[in-house]
């Protein structure tokens, strides 16, 4: 795709300094930058490669101001670095909305209906009672179940599994080999030693604007629904177990598990490797540092945690300039007790 400056420059409400028709195909790096591509500077550390980028144009801020003469064009935006993320916004939304139509072959039942603009890859399969919504991007080799609703303007990447009666809401992406709706880890032990398994006979309810990255798996409920509601962005390789609640623009970073019917705030930030124990809940704005255990109920909003058993950060960080100065404490210690 080509794109002339002012066409961009429109886009980002921006100006453009330098000839408006030249034409950029690509996005670059702005110190890998070559002719037809477009770049961005929006840190001072990088200021040195405008001068040298081949790129044909450079974001900059309306602020920037030039210390040695500049050979590419330049389009002026309030933020940098807002204005180049729009661009990927932008192209982004081009790339992944452009294909339509149905690709062969691929299995959609009768039963089911799908909106306008649609599209479905070859080896996709939709089974019974599904109501796909208008523009719904769905992958080759995904696969959805009965019953399984998905809204407007949503796309299913590859290789994605939507488990029966899973809710979906609108401008969702589902990345590569995520698992929406298996059934919850829920076995009873009996007295022999063994365990029984405990039907799961919820679902899952995804709302608007949520992201889930390749091979995160989240549970259906046992009874009722495990919620992940409108906002939130699951990494990849994350673990939602069953009738766990996922507050509203809550971020969780990768490798992250989230144990049974716990509940999660709105506004939550779960780093890398945390983990979260069953049936608690954690307020909003709580920020949750990596590999953190929460092992009891946060009650307070806006408390940042870290530590494997999860305590105050500032008691943490007290705690641990003691820890690792104990063995020049130990070392004291023995040269006292010669002394005596």
């Amino acid at each position: 795709m080509e794109f002339t400056l002012n066409q961009i420059a429109a886009i980002l409400q921006g100006k453009v300094e330098g000839d408006g028709d030249q034409i950029v195909n690509r996005l670059d790096k702005i110190q890998d930058g070559q002719p037809g591509g477009i770049s961005f500077l929006a840190n001072e550390k990088y200021e040195q490669f405008i001068y040298e980028t081949g790129s044909t144009a450079v974001i900059v801020s309306d602020k920037f101001k030039p210390s040695k003469p500049i050979s590419c064009s330049l389009i002026r935006v309030k933020n940098a670095y807002t204005g180049f993320t729009q661009l990927l916004e932008a192209y982004a939304q081009l790339t992944k909305t452009s294909k339509v139509g149905i690709e062969q072959p691929s299995y959609f039942d009768t039963s089911s209906t799908q909106g306008d603009g649609a599209y479905r890859a070859a080896f996709s399969y939709v089974g019974k009672n599904c109501t796909i919504g208008k523009e719904v991007k769905i992958y080759p080799h995904v696969s959805i179940g009965d019953n399984v609703k998905i809204g407007d303007h949503t796309i299913i990447h590859a290789g994605v599994k939507i488990c029966n009666s899973t809710i979906i809401g609108s401008y969702c992406e589902i990345h590569p080999g995520a698992v929406i709706g298996s059934d919850g880890f829920g076995f009873a032990p009996q007295e022999d030693g063994s365990y029984k398994t405990i039907p799961q006979i919820g679902n899952v309810i995804i709302e608007d604007h949520v992201s889930i990255g390749a091979n995160t798996t989240i549970d259906c409920a046992t009874m009722g629904s495990t919620l992940i509601k409108k906002g939130a962005k699951i990494d990849n390789l994350v673990q939602i177990a069953h009738n766990v609640v996922v507050g509203e623009h809550t971020v969780i970073a990768s490798q992250t598990g989230i144990s049974g019917s716990s509940e999660i705030g709105n506004h939550c930030v779960i780093a890398g490797q945390a983990g979260i124990v069953g049936h608690i809940k954690i307020a909003d704005r709580t920020t949750i540092g990596a590999k953190t255990g929460i092992s009891r109920n946060v009650t307070t909003p806006g408390k940042t945690l870290f530590g494997l058993i999860a305590f105050d950060i500032k008691d943490f960080l007290k705690s641990y300039s003691i820890f690792k100065n104990l063995p020049q404490l130990q070392d004291r210690i023995k040269e006292l007790e010669k002394k005596q």
